[in-house]
């Protein structure tokens, strides 16, 4: 633990601890200021709504007195046409109430009532075009005829749905100015209704910060202990509003909370300041002792500094120099050990690691840029058998030598900092480059490498069949660390490799992108329903004389998110993550549900192909599976062919061996797959008991290419040899298939005799071929009859 941590663990508790008692003891003399406070700023908000709703009563009082002193009322009224007072006035009087709301959207209403509280006409300013006055209006009318005044306002706010201020004033109609009391039964009644909006919005707000809504009562506040307040709207109408206790507390831990955090605040500023100034004279000249003794140990710094300082700190640093110059020659020995490859005397890839990552991490902080070459000698695991591995570690060490030549001349020639060189593993070499690119740096250093193999690489006057792939990778444009970089530039290298070798390439955004689609593909395989996702087609076999004898189940996957996907690419995916017996498992049930339908179209001793991967064998349960699929679908062992892919790499364990000698007793079939490609060897065919060897198309083609007929013949005599049937796979052409029915063959299937079918486009291929088959049949009886006649004497 660093002396700064030690005097943060020891201050910040004890300044922590006294900031928070003078916010406690602050938080208990003010409280009951707060309250007082809280109290002061809630009657002032109650009484601003107050306020406001004044305003709208004076509002509803104004709008209907500006209706009265205008034409189109006092033309309403007087008019003895109802039908055009209706139609003609009405909407004039409708107009002159739109004119006067200031607020085209919002509620504002005018009812004109007879004595009797019959309605002579209604308005209001919503989207209901049929609206008419509601009970609660017609019943504050009601009271209003019986009562004596003349004049009133109601806030009728716990009826329906919409709050409101009605404004009511008896008017004689001849006059339009208020009636004698005597003369009130033929007086109109007007009532102008207006939405309190602004107050309402006060009312929410306020409900929504003192989650309290205000009580509209005929009284006023009776006095109590609770935080509240009480002020009137009207005659006989008050609004109060009663905060709880517990949101007052809620105010009062948000006040706690913020005293806190400032002692917190505080506290650490304070602790800031204290470790700045011990940082500064006591750990300040440590750290920097320290630092110095730490660029001496990783090798940025032959000597450590001399500080003239006095007192305990100088009088360290003069005892640890002195123990520096006694143990540098120990240290270089260890580092020289550690750091350097021992077979080429070279960089390893620890200490390449190391470098690379101080250059990587300059490089982006300051923008500029390194290239990382990633070198694979092709074919030395060849020369190492071959020659011996004397020869082989002779060949790498001159290699590094002459790599390390070469490297070193270009950066010098071209003026730039020395490139970092080691050998990561085996044949595996590395050239971190610190140039721009594009400068032509990283192309000469690649071009000089692979000069170096123009007629394979001479060692000690004799020349070895080696060549080299390189892979380019740039930082940060294809990687932002040392690890990303390096498995870049290895991608690229395998990009050389597989385009020919002894030659370079740099890392893409295809290779990206294909990198991304395998982790996509894995991702979906994971988590995909095969029901929705996957499909079966079918492949006939056919025998010498053109008969169906069985189909191969091929999958096909369409995801939503990828698109088509080739079994090539999700197959080895699926083997390598552990995925496969979610679809060899899914294949089996599906193809065999599919069994009787098949051998419907072609007969009851179809056999159904099914290939799984072979390590799937490795399963103890995989024979169980399979007899509980045949059992499920009612069919027979002998009708199911087991076919073992080869992607792949399988050794035959003696858990393998009992797996296929179970399979084999309970009557299934065994086939081995892509024979001749790949995995596939000479010596499965004898450590496997399969019933059929299926030759590769690839085989096939350079065979019948080739017209390698006695090599083919050899290649069937061997399966036949050993009791197997041979299916000859890829047949497309009829060479092909003439070839393969000469050297033996004992089925076929390809594109020349059907494409992979769906079970459907399946039974209209067989239905087709029937019809052709039998066409030719009668053709060919016809020919005959036709023969037979002409050789036949008439008689006359």
């Amino acid at each position: 633990m660093t002396l700064g941590k030690r005097a943060l663990i020891l201050i910040f508790p004890v300044v922590l601890a006294g900031y928070l008692l003078a916010a406690f003891s602050v938080h208990v003399a003010q409280s009951r200021s707060i309250r007082a406070l809280e109290h002061a700023k809630l009657s002032q908000r109650l009484e601003h709504a107050a306020a406001v709703f004044q305003n709208e009563v004076r509002r509803s009082k104004s709008f209907l007195n500006a209706l009265l002193n205008s034409n189109a009322l006092r033309q309403f009224v007087s008019e003895t046409d109802r039908t055009y007072r209706a139609n003609a006035l009405g909407v004039r009087l409708q107009e002159s109430v739109k004119s006067l709301s200031d607020d085209p959207m919002g509620f504002v209403s005018l009812v004109i009532l007879t004595s009797k509280l019959e309605p002579e006409y209604y308005f209001e300013n919503s989207w209901d075009p049929f609206a008419e006055v509601d009970q609660a209006q017609v019943e504050l009318a009601r009271q209003l005829v019986k009562g004596s005044k003349l004049t009133d306002w109601t806030y009728l706010h716990d009826v329906g749905g919409r709050p409101r201020i009605v404004y009511s004033q008896f008017i004689d109609p001849i006059t339009l100015g208020r009636p004698l009391p005597s003369n009130k039964a033929n007086a109109l009644l007007m009532q102008v209704a207006v939405q309190p909006d602004r107050f309402l919005e006060m009312q929410t707000r306020l409900k929504k910060e003192y989650e309290s809504d205000i009580v509209l009562q005929p009284w006023p506040l009776a006095v109590t202990d609770d935080l509240s307040a009480s002020t009137p709207l009207g005659p006989a109408l008050y609004a109060t509003l009663t905060i709880s206790d517990a949101h007052f507390d809620s105010q009062m831990m948000r006040q706690k909370t913020l005293l806190a955090l400032g002692a917190v605040a505080m506290s650490l500023f304070s602790i800031w300041l204290i470790v700045f100034l011990i940082r500064r004279f006591i750990t300040g000249p440590i750290a920097t002792l320290d630092a110095n003794v730490m660029a001496v140990m990783v090798g940025a710094r032959d000597e450590i500094v001399d500080r003239d300082e006095a007192g305990e700190i100088g009088r360290l640093t003069q005892n640890i120099r002195e123990l520096h110059r006694q143990s540098v020659h120990a240290l270089e020995l260890v580092q020289r050990s550690s750091w350097t490859d021992t077979l080429t005397g070279i960089s390893n890839r620890a200490h390449f690691n190391t470098l690379a990552a101080g250059v990587v991490q300059d490089a982006i902080s300051s923008g500029e840029k390194c290239s990382l070459l990633f070198i694979d000698i092709d074919n030395f695991k060849f020369v190492n058998d071959k020659h011996g591995h004397e020869v082989g570690d002779e060949l790498l060490k001159t290699l590094a030598a002459r790599l390390a030549d070469h490297v070193d001349a270009i950066t010098r020639r071209r003026g730039q900092k020395p490139a970092i060189f080691a050998r990561l593993s085996g044949d595996e070499f590395a050239v971190l480059v610190r140039s721009i690119p594009g400068d032509g740096t990283v192309r000469e250093i690649a071009a000089a490498i692979l000069a170096l193999f123009e007629d394979g690489f001479e060692v000690s006057g004799k020349r070895f069949p080696v060549t080299a792939s390189i892979g380019a990778a740039i930082c940060p444009d294809d990687a932002s660390n040392v690890a990303e970089l390096i498995s870049n530039a290895d991608a690229a290298m395998y990009q050389a490799k597989s385009a020919g070798k002894n030659r370079s390439s740099r890392f893409s955004r295809a290779l990206h992108d294909r990198r991304t689609r395998l982790r996509q593909i894995q991702e979906e395989l994971r988590s995909l329903d095969p029901d929705e996702q996957f499909r079966l087609v079918y492949m006939p076999i056919v025998d010498t004389k053109g008969r169906v004898t069985g189909c191969e189940a091929l999958l096909r996957w369409h995801s939503p998110i990828l698109g088509n996907v080739t079994p090539d690419e999700f197959v080895p995916i699926a083997e390598s993550s552990g995925l496969f017996s979610k679809i060899d498992w899914w294949v089996i049930n599906k193809a065999m549900s599919d069994c009787a339908q098949l051998k419907a179209l072609f007969g009851p001793d179809t056999v159904l192909a099914i290939n799984i991967s072979s390590a799937e064998l490795h399963s103890r349960s995989i024979s169980d599976y399979f007899s509980d699929c045949v059992e499920r679908h009612g069919l027979q062992p002998q009708s199911i062919d087991i076919e073992l892919t080869e992607t792949f790499a399988v050794k035959v364990s003696d858990q393998l061996r009992r797996n296929i000698e179970e399979l084999r007793q309970k009557g299934f079939r065994l086939s081995i797959d892509d024979f001749g490609a790949g995995y596939t060897s000479v010596q499965q065919i004898i450590d496997y008991a399969a019933d059929t060897i299926k030759l590769d198309r690839a085989l096939v083609s350079n065979l019948t290419a080739s017209q390698s007929l006695p090599v083919l013949k050899a290649v069937v005599a061997l399966c036949h040899a050993k009791d197997m049937a041979v299916v000859g796979e890829g047949v497309d052409t009829p060479e092909k298939l003439a070839m393969l029915t000469a050297a033996g063959c004992d089925r076929f299937q390809g594109y020349l005799i059907s494409k992979p079918l769906s079970l459907d486009d399946l039974g209209i291929w067989a239905l087709t071929r029937t019809a052709r088959a039998t066409a030719e049949a009668v053709e060919g009886n016809a020919e005959e009859w036709r023969t037979a006649a002409r050789s036949t004497p008439v008689s006359i």
